[in-house]
């Protein structure tokens, strides 16, 4: 049998929390504007007050509410499309030429063999099915199900060879010119239809090898399917590392996200300390200013008096 897996096509398969805290103090500059009189005064408050607190407030306002919110990222392998499979599709071709042949060849023996037959070459078809849709909770489960596909698979191939030794029929050998035709035909025809048109014209011989080759191209393009799924399970892990790495993956980026929010926090109290302390100079600055028009103010009404 290891000879026979080396023909056909087995080679397809293989928060934004902070941000905002503390610089609206910064906006108490206004109250310095009540001076009057000098231009020095409204230069002094406009420009490198109220304007310089305002420039620096906005990016960090910015910076707070662009950042995108945190949000899990979905684990769960994307699987289950069995049908595009070589693999499924050599094994809808096996099911319907066995179930034709099971219910014209086999009926003599009057026993469970249609039936047993049958159902072998259903359940290397439906365990394809039924491992894909649950791999993506399950890869245990997916190789498990896939190995009964394919031992189900070999129950069949056993029951054609029986039948071809019982009646004194020829199983074709790798080299003969009919057995490199039906592996050169299957490497382009895939569908059902390719094997059952006509199937009535061909001989319980033929029929048999047909199926047989079939077989041999469904186990090897199986055991190309099952080594990458190992591969992927020794590599990747099963669904609870997966679950576990995503749960230790997400937490890891709260704390990330924390530290990040934490550390701009602290810079922008230290921004707001650093605004604060400007705006209590620029406010001593403009009480200086008030008192210097007021002792003008006095200057000229003396003056004034005196003249």
């Amino acid at each position: 049998m290891s000879n026979w897996s080396n023909h056909g096509n087995g080679a397809d398969e293989a928060n934004g929390a902070n941000g905002t805290n503390g610089t609206n103090g910064a906006n108490g500059t206004n109250g310095a504007s009540g001076a009057n009189g000098t231009n020095g005064t409204n230069k002094a408050t406009g420009a490198n007050g109220t304007n310089k607190a305002n420039d620096t407030h906005e990016p960090s306002g910015a910076s707070g509410q662009g950042r995108p919110p945190l949000e899990p990222k979905p684990f769960l392998p994307k699987k289950g499309n069995y049908r595009d499979l070589l693999v499924y599709k050599k094994s809808e071709c096996i099911y319907d030429v066995t179930y034709y042949f099971a219910h014209h060849y086999f009926v003599e023996r009057k026993d469970r063999t249609i039936d047993q037959v049958v159902q072998a070459a259903r359940s290397g078809k439906q365990n394809i099915i039924e491992g894909c849709s649950a791999a993506s909770t399950s890869s245990e489960t997916e190789i498990k199900l896939l190995g009964v596909a394919r031992a189900s698979m070999h129950e069949v191939l056993g029951d054609y060879e029986d039948y071809l030794r019982t009646r004194g029929l020829q199983q074709w050998s790798l080299d003969d010119p009919r057995t490199k035709q039906i592996q050169e035909f299957s490497k382009k025809h895939n569908r059902p239809e390719d094997y059952t048109k006509d199937i009535d014209k061909r001989s319980p011989e033929a029929l048999c090898n047909i199926a047989i080759t079939l077989i041999h191209q469904y186990d090897n393009l199986m055991g190309r399917l099952l080594d990458r799924l190992q591969m992927d399970f020794v590599e990747q892990g099963g669904i609870r590392e997966q679950m576990t790495a995503a749960r230790l993956g997400y937490r890891n980026d709260q704390k990330g996200r924390i530290a990040e929010l934490e550390a701009e926090n602290v810079a922008l109290r230290a921004e707001n300390a650093a605004l604060r302390a400007e705006n209590a100079a620029l406010k001593a600055e403009n009480a200086a200013l008030k008192a210097r028009i007021a002792a003008i103010k006095a200057e000229i009404s003396r003056k004034g008096g005196l003249g």
